[in-house]
């Protein structure tokens, strides 16, 4: 005879086993998909499905979360690379770039998070974060040393630094390509990246420019877009105010509605303008340079160009991007899916041996390199850092370094 009838028989709801695990990666993919400042408490439990309440029972506020989800990423990248040794270096190297490879294909869809939100970290989440990074840095730069004894130390960090820019830059994008094919992939680029000749006794950086200042006869809307662009930059778009980017041009802050709805209007005009250009840019590459490595070299330097022209716009664009109402940012993928096909086309041209799903990876990778390089030399963008970055993208589209003839100019 049964005296009680089963938790499941009356109703009740059992707690996951894997609760915490939930929230977690919820709150994980989240915050890579929304930006810090785009996810509350109540979207997270919501995505968990559960009531905010009972996500207060879990953890403390947003910071919480948002603190376990980036240094849970960077745990893994030191965790992952933790017992890979050997006597062979390039053997070493190897297994690296392959771990790696596993930690950001399980996390294509948060794995951008410590790159580009880390910033929201405070105090010692932050030293934390970057002493988990030193540590992959230190792990790859060993084999890297005995591989290459001739380079300094902070040759060392340009190429681990790019090393882990390239295989990085498979949480950056959504393109489809099976594992195994995309471990080849990095383990090929990775190799010629590891094996670039540096550059030196190159110029030293030219004095820094003054900064823009606007004329009352220059272009109302072409000074918002500048001014704007540096204000997101420096401030970042959440803390940059219409009535500061109106003091920026100095005209009232109702004078910007004349050419924007609103601060997320401006965003979306700067990447579309930068969209458009490099399309023509790219465009007229191609039409002007008939040799595909020839035309790919060519492209290869106006990217750069425009990347050390304007790091501030690259710079908002990774950071900023998310900023833009969903309408916009499927605007602004489409625009540069298109550029990009372009770009694949030259690789596999001169890549045979990839197919086009194969060399999509490998453009995503050699943009990636120009952002990551960029953020590590700074305001410094010296006539030897275009080379290195130069020689670098040559090794992930080209497999190596290619002289330049005489090119149109862009």
């Amino acid at each position: 005879m049964r005296v009680g009838r089963s938790a499941d028989e009356i109703g009740i709801r059992r707690r996951p086993k894997d609760r915490k695990a939930q929230i977690a990666r919820a709150s994980a993919e989240a915050f890579s998909e929304l930006g810090y400042n785009g996810v509350s408490m109540e979207l997270i439990a919501s995505r968990v499905g559960i009531s905010a309440p009972a996500l207060y029972r879990h953890y403390a506020g947003k910071y919480e979360l948002f603190r376990g989800a980036v240094l849970n990423l960077g745990q893994q990248l030191v965790d992952g690379t933790a017992d890979i040794g050997g006597d062979d270096p390039q053997t070493v190297l190897d297994g690296l770039v392959a771990a790696l490879t596993d930690i950001a294909l399980a996390n294509r869809s948060s794995g951008g998070l410590y790159r580009w939100e880390g910033r929201y970290l405070r105090g010692d989440d932050q030293v934390a974060l970057l002493d988990q990074v030193r540590t992959v840095h230190r792990r790859l730069r060993g084999p890297l040393s005995m591989l290459r004894p001739e380079l300094a130390h902070p040759q060392l960090v340009t190429l681990t630094t790019a090393l882990l820019s390239v295989v990085g830059s498979v949480v950056d994008h959504r393109a489809k390509l099976p594992a195994a094919q995309v471990h080849r992939v990095m383990q090929q680029i990775c190799r010629a990246v590891a094996a670039v000749e540096l550059p030196t006794n190159v110029a030293d950086a030219p004095a820094p420019q003054d900064p823009v200042r606007f004329t009352v006869e220059t272009s109302k809307y072409e000074a918002l877009l500048t001014e704007s662009i540096r204000l997101f930059a420096h401030n970042g778009y959440r803390d940059t105010s219409m009535e500061q980017i109106a003091s920026a041009v100095g005209i009232p802050a109702s004078g910007i509605y004349k050419y924007f709805s609103g601060k997320s209007d401006i965003l979306a005009a700067i990447f579309r303008r930068a969209s458009d250009r490099m399309s023509a840019a790219l465009a007229a590459i191609i039409a002007s340079v008939p040799d595909p490595a020839d035309a790919l070299a060519a492209v290869t330097d106006a990217y750069i160009a425009r990347a050390f022209g304007q790091p501030e716009l690259e710079r908002v664009y990774y950071s900023e991007r998310l900023n833009m109402t969903p309408a916009d940012q499927r605007i602004i993928r489409g625009l540069q899916r298109a550029t990009l096909e372009s770009w694949v086309e030259l690789v596999v041209a001169v890549r045979p041996e990839w197919t086009p799903a194969e060399a999509r990876f490998a453009v995503y990778a050699a943009s990636s390199l120009v952002i990551d390089l960029g953020r590590l030399v700074g305001d410094a963008r010296s006539d030897e850092a275009r080379q290195i970055v130069q020689r670098l993208m040559d090794a992930v589209l080209l497999g190596g370094y290619r002289l330049r003839a005489t090119l149109p100019s862009m």
